[in-house]
């Protein structure tokens, strides 16, 4: 009797373990560093990006940044020059994408408007479509800045490390759309 209660008991050990250890692989988020490498989609350039939770809206280096109107909406073109990572060439593209919203960012230095865009990037496996404020960072090591909104679907961040997720996409990764709820300052 009393060998049968053990055996029941030890049986019911290794199912709660073996549960409690699909439950914690199934929940575990991938590691990031303070710095990794990020691919602008469908572009196809690597850059540097720092993840800034100083920061709430991600922000890409953008030069000779211009309104204009197109179908009775506001767009904006630019330009993006930068280093890509797996070349270690100087690139250049222009883009033009609808004007998302307008960020005013206010500093020491005083106030600054900037033009936020929708743009898809991709990190490790995944696309995410994620709002960039748009500006010169030409003066900044990193070309790409990623905030809050956007590093909290990617995971965890290590900031004793960089590079650990190198950006792998392609046609049949999994996307992450943009939601427009996602925009409030939690």
């Amino acid at each position: 009797m009393k060998s049968t209660r053990f055996v029941s008991r030890m049986c019911l050990l290794c199912v709660l373990l073996v549960t409690a250890s699909a439950s914690q692989a199934a929940t575990e988020k991938t590691v990031y560093g303070w710095v990794e490498k990020a691919q602008l989609v469908p572009w196809g350039v690597t850059l540097k990006a720092k993840l800034d939770t100083g920061a709430l809206t991600s922000s890409l280096h953008a030069t000779n940044i211009e309104k204009f109107e197109k179908d009775d909406d506001t767009w904006v073109r630019f330009t993006t020059r930068v280093e890509d990572q797996r070349t270690n060439e100087m690139v250049e593209k222009k883009f033009e994408r609808p004007l998302y919203r307008e960020l005013e960012v206010t500093g020491a230095g005083g106030s600054d408007e900037r033009p936020v865009v929708l743009l898809d990037v991709c990190m490790n496996n995944t696309i995410y479509e994620e709002q960039f404020s748009l500006r010169d960072r030409g003066d900044m090591i990193y070309p790409l800045l990623l905030g809050r909104r956007t590093i909290r679907h990617l995971g965890l961040i290590d900031v004793s490390k960089s590079f650990l997720n190198e950006p792998e996409c392609d046609h049949d990764s999994k996307v992450v759309e943009h939601k427009k709820d996602s925009d409030s300052d939690d």
